[in-house]
């Protein structure tokens, strides 16, 4: 499971002109499921996303998680962060889980992320033609691999 994830002042999604989601300050994570990823997976990015200290303290250090600064998170399905390009310019997407098995996935974690968070974690809509517009914060940018967590 991958997500990048970025900083925001604020962040929101949009479907054939209908806004579906927005947060003021916190985290937009673009979400990719893999076709080996498991219930392990979708906790560990919860839990690390949850506690990524990402957030300035007083001393105007990376200190403070998401939970900490009382920020949103956004979530968007996003299985391009899978993709593999080894064989020419036209990507490829093979490791990335079907859509039959990853929107089942990324519902659980959003739900799992929602209880680490204490509140609800606004998303886009699966497997939807989506319009994502954000302001950056820093900028901060990080990808996460439950399959490398460094």
């Amino acid at each position: 499971m991958r997500g990048l994830v970025q900083r925001v002042a604020g962040a929101a999604v949009t479907v054939e002109g209908q806004e579906v989601g927005r947060i003021g300050a916190g985290l937009l994570v673009l979400v990719g499921i893999e076709i080996r990823d498991a219930e392990a997976d979708l906790a560990w990015m919860a839990a690390k996303l949850a506690k990524l200290r990402v957030f300035a303290d007083d001393a105007g250090v990376m200190n403070r998680s998401v939970c900490d600064v009382g920020g949103e998170v956004l979530a968007v399905s996003q299985f391009t962060l899978f993709a593999s390009y080894s064989k020419g310019n036209r990507p490829s997407w093979g490791r990335a889980a079907p859509g039959p098995v990853s929107q089942p996935m990324f519902e659980r974690f959003v739900s799992l992320l929602s209880a680490e968070l204490g509140k609800p974690v606004p998303m886009g809509v699966f497997g939807a033609d989506m319009q994502v517009s954000l302001v950056n914060d820093g900028p901060v940018t990080l990808l996460l691999d439950s399959k490398n967590p460094e």
